[in-house]
């Protein structure tokens, strides 16, 4: 099986700061790769410099296109980044404001998904809204409710479901339960979950949570000033890490 994405030597700094210094891997078809480390680990800035959010300094971020084969992303035009943000790309930010229209119902937000990429029948688009805000545990007559009416973990299965509709075959995750409560958390993870063995998606995570990644997760990277210190299967290096940072990490929640 050839990856779905491949990441060489990717680097950003700002300034004498190291955001993240040469980072390499490979991501398949259907495969969650977790990446974790405490706040300024660097992992945020991998996140965004893989999305096409923050340009890097080095390093090149392959994706195996539909049409072209491998592309290097980072060197596409801003149009076809635009257009594979809509298209095989999405992009879970953790506040959930940041990843929808508040001021648009929740059924728009996910029908402006579905119209960025040619569907145009207004009763086919709502049918489809329905359906996804279902998925979502989000109630039909929700429907013309705006974001703002919702509460937080309600904003974040909405956004998920505006990412989902147009079936993305990679999906970015900014710590996608990050600030909600812990039984919201534990409602969202068991949905995230679910979606991710459904539709066979690949998707790439950033937290600081190792619950997320152990839950998600089939292989996991730890961060530390800017650089990859540890990789491995999730539950290899959860259960027996061998870098003294990770060994820090696992510890640290074990004590919580």
């Amino acid at each position: 099986m050839s990856p779905l994405l491949k990441v060489e030597g990717l680097s950003k700094f700002y300034g004498q700061r190291i955001g993240c210094a040469d980072v390499s891997f490979d991501l398949y078809p259907g495969e969650v790769m977790g990446i974790v480390g405490e706040s300024g680990s660097g992992k945020s800035t991998l996140l965004n410099c893989m999305a096409g959010h923050l340009p890097p300094d080095a390093g090149r971020v392959l994706f195996d296109t539909r049409a072209d084969g491998m592309r290097d992303t980072v060197t596409m035009s801003e149009p076809e980044r635009r257009m594979l943000g809509r298209t095989d790309w999405a992009f879970v930010h953790q506040h959930a404001r940041d990843g929808l229209r508040m001021n648009v119902s929740a059924g728009g937000n996910v029908g402006e998904r579905l119209m960025a990429v040619g569907a145009r029948h207004y009763g086919d688009i709502r049918d489809q809204a329905i359906d996804w805000l279902g998925r979502v545990e989000i109630a039909e007559d929700r429907i013309d409710d705006r974001p703002r009416q919702f509460s937080g973990g309600m904003q974040q299965r909405l956004q998920i479901a505006r990412n989902l509709v147009t079936g993305p075959r990679l999906v970015f995750m900014d710590e996608p339960t990050g600030g909600l409560d812990v039984s919201v958390q534990a409602r969202l993870l068991d949905l995230l979950r679910g979606l991710v063995r459904e539709m066979g998606l690949s998707a790439i995570i950033v937290t600081h949570d190792l619950a997320v990644v152990r839950l998600l997760a089939d292989r996991l990277m730890v961060m530390k000033d800017g650089h990859v210190v540890e990789t491995g299967l999730t539950d290899q290096v959860l259960d027996d890490p061998q870098h003294a940072y990770s060994q820090l990490l696992v510890s640290s929640v074990l004590q919580v």
